[in-house]
C-alpha cells in the first residue's frame, strides 16, 4: 500500500466482488475525483458525525477521537505530515535537537494570532504544554504523548525549547496530533468549563455556538493565513461556516446524506458503504487510523487470563475470520498485529490466531479447566470461565458488536462463557476503572509504533490523570517494557524497527490480544462537496480548502 487513505467516486462496477473495496482502498489517488471547476466561495458545509458528542470540545481534556474530529477545524499543531508520513512544517517552520536528545528548539511562525487576537509566541506552546501535563486539566491522550516533556524555555518569542526527561523519537510524531495541538493562552485562562465549550485556536474555523445532543456551529476565521505545509492553498477557508451536527444512528445519517440534508458523514457502516457504492451518486473516503489496530485486550491481571494457556485457548477458539467476511461487505480486512496496517514497522504473525477448536480444548483441559456445567461452560475449584466483555455502543459499530456476538458463541463452544455488556461510553469506562472486564476491545489513535508504549509498557497500568489507563492487557512485562523504553529513545531507524519487532512479538506471542482489523475511517460525502481530505496524521477530516460546487 503506497498511500495512507483514498478517496474515490462510488460506482457499482467499483464494486463487482467485495473484495474490490479493500483493493481500491490501497490504491493511491492523490487527486480524488475529477474536481468540477475552480473553487467557489461561500456556503455552509453540514456535518453529520455518528461518534459519540465529546463532553468537551477541548481535546487536551480527556483525549479522545470525537474531540480530534472537530477540533481539527479550529485548532492547529506545530507540526504535520504529509501523505508519505515524513513530518512537515505547520505552526513551528523549523526544528532542531540537541546531540543528546534531550533539548528540542522549535522556530515558530511570526505574526500569527490566536482568533481571540492573543499572539502565538513560544510562552504560548509553554502554557500549552504546561496545561497538557496539569492534573487538573484530566489529560489522558495529550499527557501521555508528552510524558517526556520535562518543561518548555522561552527562549525569544518565536523560539520554545522542550528539555525532556530522556530523549523521545517520537516527539515530532505525538506533536502532530489535535490532542497536542495548540489554544490560545487566554482561552486556557478562562478555566476548564468555559474553555470546553469553546476553545480558541489559529484553525480555518471558530466555534461560534454549541447546543448540545444537536450540534456545533463553526464560522469562518476570514484571517486564517496558515496551514500545515501540504495545504492546497493560503488564506481564509472557501466556505462560510461548518453545522457539525451529531446523528448517533447510521441510517438516519445516510438517509439524511441521501436526502441532501448533509454534505457529509462520518462512521459509514459497511451496508451503508455497500448500499452506497451500488448507488454510484457518493463519493467515499477511505482512511484507517494511524496506530493501533482494533483488538480484543485479555486481562492477564487477573483471572482466568493470567494464565498465558487460557489467553491461548481464547484464542485459539474465537471465529474472527468468518465474521469480518460476513459482516463487513469487504470493507475491512483480517489484521494479525496490533499496529495498523499504515503503520510501517507493524509486524503480523498469522500463525498464531488460526481457530483451532481442538488447540483450544487441549489447553483449557491443561490448565485444569477439565468440568463443565449442565450449559457447558467449564469450571476449576468451584469457579466459571467467564470472561466479562463490556462493549461501547459509542465506539463499536453495529457490525463489530455482531462480530463481538460471533465471537461469544464460538468461544462458547469451548467451554468459555462470554458476558457481552453493552454500555454507554461513561458506563463503559466505569467498568475499566473497577477492573470489571476480562476482555475488551478499545481503540487507540496515535501516530506511529510508539503507541505501543502506551498500550503494554507497565508504566501505563498506572491511570493518566483522567483515570484511564492505557494497558488494559496489564501486561507486566520487564524484557518488555526495556525494548519499548530503548525503542521510544532510538534515533537509529534501523535499530528502532528491530526493537519494535521484538516488542511485537512478546505482545503477539503472550496471547494478550486478539487483533481484528484497522481501526475503521470511510466517510461519505455528496460529490458536490470538493476540496475535503482526511489528514495524514490521524485521519481526520479537513475543510479548511474545501468547497461547495454549484
Amino acid at each position: 500500500m503506497t498511500s495512507r487513505r483514498s478517496i474515490r467516486p462510488l460506482t457499482l462496477a467499483a464494486l463487482a466482488a467485495a473484495s474490490a473495496l479493500v483493493l481500491a482502498a490501497c490504491t493511491p489517488s492523490a487527486d480524488g475525483p475529477e474536481a468540477s471547476g475552480d473553487p467557489v466561495t461561500g456556503g455552509t458545509l453540514v456535518y453529520a458525525s455518528g461518534d459519540a458528542e465529546p463532553s468537551c470540545l477541548d481535546p487536551h481534556v480527556g483525549g479522545n477521537y470525537p474531540q480530534a474530529l472537530i477540533a481539527g477545524q479550529f485548532l492547529e499543531s506545530l507540526v504535520s505530515l504529509d501523505e508519505s508520513g515524513e513530518v512537515i512544517p505547520w505552526l513551528a517552520t523549523e526544528w532542531q535537537a540537541s546531540d543528546d536528545g534531550l533539548t528540542w528548539d522549535f522556530t515558530l511562525r511570526e505574526g500569527v494570532t490566536f482568533t481571540d487576537g492573543t499572539p502565538l509566541d513560544a510562552e504560548a506552546v509553554k502554557v500549552n504544554v504546561e496545561h497538557l501535563q496539569d492534573p487538573a486539566t484530566q489529560s489522558s491522550t495529550g499527557y501521555l504523548a508528552l510524558g517526556k516533556v520535562a518543561s518548555v524555555e522561552v527562549v525569544s518569542d518565536t523560539v520554545a525549547r522542550f528539555h525532556l526527561s530522556t530523549p523521545d523519537s517520537a516527539l515530532l510524531e505525538s506533536l502532530t496530533q489535535p490532542w497536542t495541538a495548540i489554544e490560545s493562552p487566554a482561552g486556557i485562562a478562562r478555566g476548564m468549563e468555559e474553555n470546553c465549550l469553546a476553545p480558541i485556536g489559529t484553525g480555518p474555523f471558530v466555534v461560534d455556538e454549541w447546543v448540545p445532543q444537536d450540534h456545533v456551529s463553526l464560522v469562518r476565521n476570514d484571517d486564517y493565513a496558515t496551514g500545515p505545509a501540504d495545504r492546497a492553498h493560503d488564506g481564509a477557508p472557501y466556505l462560510d461556516g461548518i453545522e457539525w451536527r451529531f446523528i448517533p444512528d447510521s441510517a438516519s445519517r445516510y438517509a439524511a446524506l441521501q436526502a441532501g440534508e448533509v454534505d457529509i458523514i462520518d462512521n459509514a457502516q459497511p451496508d451503508t458503504l455497500d448500499q452506497a457504492a451500488k448507488s454510484g451518486t457518493l463519493v467515499e473516503i477511505d482512511a484507517p487510523r494511524p496506530g493501533a489496530s482494533n483488538r480484543i485486550e485479555l486481562n492477564s491481571g487477573q483471572a482466568p487470563f493470567d494464565d498465558v494457556r487460557v489467553r491461548e485457548a481464547f484464542i485459539r477458539a474465537a471465529d474472527v475470520n468468518d465474521g469480518i467476511d460476513a459482516l463487513f461487505f469487504g470493507t475491512a480486512e483480517r489484521s494479525y498485529s496490533v499496529l495498523s496496517s499504515v503503520e510501517p514497522l507493524a509486524y503480523s504473525d498469522d500463525s498464531l490466531f488460526s481457530t483451532d477448536l481442538d488447540e483450544a480444548n487441549a489447553l483449557l483441559d491443561e490448565a485444569g479447566w477439565t468440568e463443565r456445567d449442565a450449559d457447558g461452560i467449564r469450571t476449576k475449584d468451584g469457579a466459571t470461565l467467564t470472561v466479562r466483555f463490556p462493549v461501547s455502543t459509542n465506539q463499536s459499530i453495529p457490525a463489530e458488536q455482531s462480530l463481538f456476538e460471533q465471537i461469544q458463541a464460538t468461544a462458547k463452544e469451548a467451554g468459555f462463557d462470554v458476558q457481552l455488556e453493552p454500555l454507554d461510553l461513561s458506563g463503559w469506562y466505569g467498568a475499566l476503572f473497577a477492573h470489571e472486564y476480562e476482555a475488551v476491545s478499545a481503540p487507540y489513535t496515535k501516530v506511529g509504533p510508539d503507541v505501543l508504549r502506551i498500550l503494554y509498557h507497565s508504566d501505563s497500568i498506572t491511570p493518566a490523570p483522567s483515570g484511564y489507563f492505557a494497558n488494559l492487557a496489564q501486561l507486566d512485562d520487564p524484557e518488555l517494557d526495556a525494548l519499548l523504553t530503548e525503542a521510544a529513545s532510538e534515533s537509529d531507524p534501523d535499530a528502532r524497527a528491530s526493537l519494535y519487532e521484538q516488542a511485537q512479538q512478546i505482545i503477539l506471542g503472550g496471547f494478550y490480544a486478539l487483533p481484528l482489523y484497522d481501526q475503521q475511517n470511510h466517510f461519505l460525502h455528496s460529490p458536490e462537496l470538493e476540496g475535503v481530505r482526511a489528514m495524514p496524521t490521524v485521519s481526520t477530516p479537513t475543510f479548511a480548502d474545501a468547497w461547495l460546487a454549484d
